[in-house]
């Protein structure tokens, strides 16, 4: 059995063509097709957030509204850029979207990817310190945000306050009960696994990674994900991990799909991000039973417990609908996920 949500980028372009012109109607529809992914019995909605560009970028509105509006689901990010990040207002934040949620929140949160600005993180007011790389300043703000999420008292209160105080340092408030343990680190190298680990965190795997050895992606996300368990093991941490892995995957059962997907890539592909060598995963889009057969050999969806299925949300909340509903219909139970 496996828990299955999709990850929601969020585009939105005002071509006639799309069917998500603005970023209004990308929000709404957002929370459209998490309702209608908890009826066909998803487990989760997911959510990315990129800065400076035309998509989802503040994620704590729609995943609190996300969380009224549905009782079971997991409403999740994937991932939040850390570098951009106040981890005292995020933690208020994610308190109030948990809350709201009744305590389903699963927050993925990462160092971030290429940007459409230069040093985005900058005009948001942050910047490394000497000697720190922008991606060390992101981990150090996760840190910060983990410490804060135990809700141990740190602020000295005012002797004269507004309104009473419990006795004690005052933590920041509202405080949620558990959330610490459902946050994840979208983790792009077998390195930064290990690190999530030893804090204590759940591990996303997206559709690209470092390529660390020329296998194949999924021989890679592989092994990265055994050497995280190991990682986790060795951190004596109390309770069991949670991981997951995102995927392009797409189940050709009419003509509209075939018309869309049916000459998708069915490869691995090589780039490079910060002069770093990435391999990206390739998309699974065939019938049925060809579709069952590729994912079988994947030996990175066989190692997760979770798999989020990237959605092309331009393409309206119908369609994503039935394209999540031909998943769980004609793949999962051949795969044993349902």
């Amino acid at each position: 059995m496996k828990k299955l949500g999709f990850l929601s980028f969020g585009h939105w372009d005002p071509s006639p063509r799309s069917g998500a012109r603005s970023a209004q109607d990308v929000l709404l529809q957002s929370i459209d097709l998490a309702v209608a992914a908890e009826e066909l019995g998803l487990d989760g909605a997911y959510f990315r957030v990129h800065h400076f560009a035309r998509q989802l970028a503040s994620p704590f509105p729609l995943l609190a509204a996300v969380g009224a509006r549905t009782r079971r689901i997991e409403i999740g990010t994937g991932v939040i850029d850390m570098r951009y990040e106040n981890p005292f207002y995020m933690v208020e934040n994610a308190g109030a979207a948990d809350l709201i949620s009744g305590g389903r929140l699963q927050l993925g949160l990462s160092r971030g990817s290429p940007e459409q600005v230069i040093d985005g993180w900058r005009h948001f007011g942050y910047a490394p310190q000497p000697g720190e790389s922008d991606a060390e300043m992101g981990r150090h703000h996760a840190e910060v945000l983990l410490g804060l999420l135990e809700g141990t008292g740190f602020a000295r209160p005012n002797p004269r306050p507004m309104f009473p105080n419990p006795p004690g340092l005052l933590r920041l408030e509202p405080h949620s009960e558990g959330l610490r343990e459902r946050i994840w680190w979208g983790s792009g190298s077998d390195a930064t696994a290990r690190w999530a680990a030893a804090l204590g965190m759940n591990l996303q795997s997206s559709t690209l990674k470092d390529d660390e050895t020329g296998e194949p992606f999924h021989v890679q996300q592989a092994r990265q994900i055994r050497a995280y368990r190991q990682a986790w093991a060795e951190a004596g941490h109390k309770r069991k991990p949670r991981v997951s892995v995102s995927r392009s995957i797409f189940a050709i059962v009419n003509e509209q799909d075939a018309l869309y997907f049916g000459r998708s890539k069915d490869e691995d592909s090589i780039g490079f991000i910060h002069d770093t060598r990435s391999i990206f995963g390739r998309t699974y889009a065939a019938e049925p039973d060809q579709l069952i057969e590729d994912l079988k050999a994947d030996e990175a969806i066989a190692e997760a417990d979770t798999l989020l299925l990237t959605i092309p949300n331009q393409l309206g909340v119908d369609y994503n609908a039935h394209v999540l509903e031909a998943i769980l219909t004609h793949v999962a139970p051949a795969l044993g996920w349902r």
